[in-house]
C-alpha cells in the first residue's frame, strides 16, 4: 500500500485569547493519500482553515502548534526553519484561498504574479514567463488571456481571479494542491465550473488534493475519503460513499440530514434539530457533548477513542464504543 503524501497526528494548535491559551485544535489525524481528493468538512468555525493554515505553516502570531506531527515527503513540516518552508511552499504544497482577490497581490498585473511564479519555480527568464503565462491563463479557461493578463486583481471577477490563483498553482506544479473554500461569494454557475475546473487540474497533474467545505453535494461527487471536523475535532472519516450511506457519528447523521431536498421537503424533520450552544474548549470529553441529542454521561468527562467500523471508517464516539446502533 502507498505511503501517505500528507500524514497529520495528534495535532494541537493553541491560540493565546487575553491571559489564556485554548486548543483550537485537539488531536487532529488523518492523512492524504499520492493522487487523492481528500474531502475535511465541517460547518463555520470548525477549524478546517486553522487545519490549512497550520499544514501551510501560515498561522497567526498569537497561534501555535504546541503537539503533533505533520509529516510530507518524509519531512515533518513543523520542526522545518522557515527557510526550508519557503522551499515547500509553492513549489510542493500550494493553497487556493476563499477569497481570490485577497490572495492576489493588488499592485501587480494578474499575468505578472503568474510569469513569477514561473520564474520561482521553473527556472524560465522573464520573456519565457510572460509567454508561459499567457497560455497557462488560456488553459484554465480565461478567454482573451492576453487583456487579462494585462489586468489587476480588482478589475477582475471573483470567478475570474479564481482562475487566475489556478493557473499560478499550475505553474508551481505542486504535489499537494488545499483548495479552502475555493467558491466563497461564486454564483452556482461559477461554481460549478471552478469544482470543474479543479478536477481536471488534479486529473492532468497527478497532484493530491484536500478540499475544505461545508458543501457535502461537491464531497459526494469529488472526493474519495472525508474528515469531518467539528470544534477542532475530527468526529468521523470514512471512505465517501461509506459515508453517505452509513454515517456513525451523531454530528455526521444531522450534517447529513441538515442537506435539503425538494422531493423530501414535505418529510422535514426538525425535531431533532441540533440546538446553538456555545463551544467549550477546556471541555476534558467529545466538544459536541453539549449540542448531541444522544449524549451519554462519560462524554463530557473522557475523549471518545477512535472505534474502527472498517478498514478506513473511524468514529469517535461513546455511543459505537458501546455498541449502540
Amino acid at each position: 500500500m502507498a505511503e501517505p503524501l500528507l500524514r497529520i497526528r495528534s495535532l494541537r494548535l493553541d491560540i493565546e485569547d487575553h491571559d489564556r491559551s485554548r486548543a483550537v485544535l485537539l488531536d487532529v489525524n488523518f492523512d492524504v493519500m499520492p493522487n487523492e481528493v481528500m474531502g475535511l468538512v465541517g460547518e463555520s468555525g470548525s477549524g478546517k482553515t486553522m487545519t490549512a493554515l497550520t499544514v501551510m505553516r501560515l498561522l497567526p502570531p498569537a497561534a501555535r502548534a504546541s503537539a503533533g506531527q505533520i509529516d510530507f515527503g518524509g519531512q515533518n513540516l513543523l520542526s522545518l526553519p522557515e527557510s526550508g518552508m519557503r522551499q515547500v511552499r509553492g513549489s510542493k504544497i500550494a493553497m487556493i484561498f476563499q477569497n481570490p482577490r485577497a490572495a492576489l497581490n493588488p499592485l501587480m498585473r494578474a499575468g505578472d504574479q503568474v510569469a513569477r511564479a514561473l520564474m520561482l519555480h521553473q527556472g524560465l527568464t522573464r520573456p519565457e514567463a510572460r509567454r508561459a503565462s499567457i497560455d497557462l491563463l488560456r488553459h484554465v479557461g480565461i478567454s482573451d488571456a492576453e487583456a487579462r493578463a494585462r489586468a489587476y486583481p480588482h478589475q477582475l471577477s471573483g470567478g475570474m481571479a479564481q482562475r487566475v490563483l489556478i493557473a499560478i498553482m499550475l505553474a508551481c506544479r505542486p504535489a499537494l494542491l488545499i483548495a479552502d473554500e475555493p467558491t466563497t461569494g461564486l454564483d452556482v454557475t461559477i461554481q460549478a465550473q471552478i469544482f470543474e475546473l479543479i478536477k481536471k487540474v488534479q486529473a492532468e497533474t497527478g497532484a493530491s488534493l484536500l478540499l475544505i467545505t461545508h458543501d457535502l453535494g461537491v464531497v459526494s461527487e469529488v472526493c474519495q475519503r472525508v474528515a469531518v471536523m467539528y470544534a477542532g475535532q475530527i468526529m468521523e472519516q470514512a471512505g465517501v460513499r461509506d459515508l453517505f450511506q452509513r454515517p456513525s457519528h451523531p454530528y455526521t447523521e444531522r450534517l447529513l440530514g441538515s442537506i435539503l431536498r425538494v422531493d423530501q421537503a414535505a418529510e422535514l424533520d426538525t425535531t431533532r434539530a441540533i440546538a446553538f450552544a456555545s463551544i467549550d474548549y477546556d471541555s476534558a470529553g467529545c466538544r459536541f457533548a453539549n449540542r448531541c441529542p444522544d449524549v451519554l454521561d462519560v462524554c463530557w468527562a473522557e475523549r471518545p477513542a477512535a472505534c474502527w467500523l472498517g478498514d478506513d471508517h473511524v468514529v469517535f464516539c461513546h455511543l459505537r464504543s458501546e455498541g449502540q446502533p
